[in-house]
């Protein structure tokens, strides 16, 4: 999803009524809005292959992910992140919460200098915040970065896993771009279709 530039500054309970009330979501950084474009589908199809697997996985558990419509507040800045796992839910507000452990961004050309700069200097603030994952839509690849690790990018291709350790679920990169419709996917089934033939 892009994002463009509003005109005037507000403050932060100035943006939340009016994000109650907008038709159009909107990111606010240091009392700038930006109004959030429409993703596309292989954006979507990402996010609903992890959230499927993270949903399924944490079914009996304390954790709760959340897709696309939960904001998080860092810092003087709030975010709607494509993907948030939240374990302690303490401030208690149904709109936005403070206290995320896992965040995921889907990356395309308009946002991929926000979501690698901006917001992951935001993000790595949150006390709670064990992990921020990177993923590509227009090719194959998953940026992971941890605080166990310092914050060091590790990156993961077809045919890799990865661990999410803050919540212990390995995820198969394949199985994360099932559906997605870029060259690397459609060259990986082509692989596949003249290995089985």
């Amino acid at each position: 999803m892009s994002l463009k530039r509003a005109e005037n500054f507000i403050g932060e309970t100035e943006y939340l009524s009016g994000e109650m009330l907008a038709e159009t979501k909107h990111e606010y950084i240091d009392g700038e809005v930006f109004a959030m474009a429409g993703a596309s589908r292989n954006h979507q199809r990402l996010v609903g292959n992890l959230h499927a697997a993270l949903n399924r996985y944490l079914a009996n558990h304390p954790c709760e992910p959340f897709a696309n419509d939960l904001k998080v507040k860092a810092e003087s800045c709030f975010f709607y992140p494509d993907l948030v796992v939240v374990c302690d839910d303490a401030n208690g507000d149904e709109y936005y919460i403070d206290k995320p452990t896992l965040i995921v961004e889907v990356l395309s050309k308009t946002t991929r200098r926000m979501d690698k700069t901006t917001k992951l200097a935001a993000y790595k603030t949150l006390p709670s915040l064990l992990e921020y994952v990177l993923i590509e839509q227009d090719h194959v690849e998953v940026e992971l970065f941890r605080r166990s690790q310092n914050w060091f990018a590790e990156h993961y291709f077809l045919g890799d896993s990865f661990n999410l350790e803050s919540i212990d679920l390995t995820v198969n990169v394949t199985d994360l771009y099932h559906r997605v419709d870029n060259e690397d996917m459609r060259d990986y089934l082509q692989q596949l279709a003249q290995q089985a033939g």
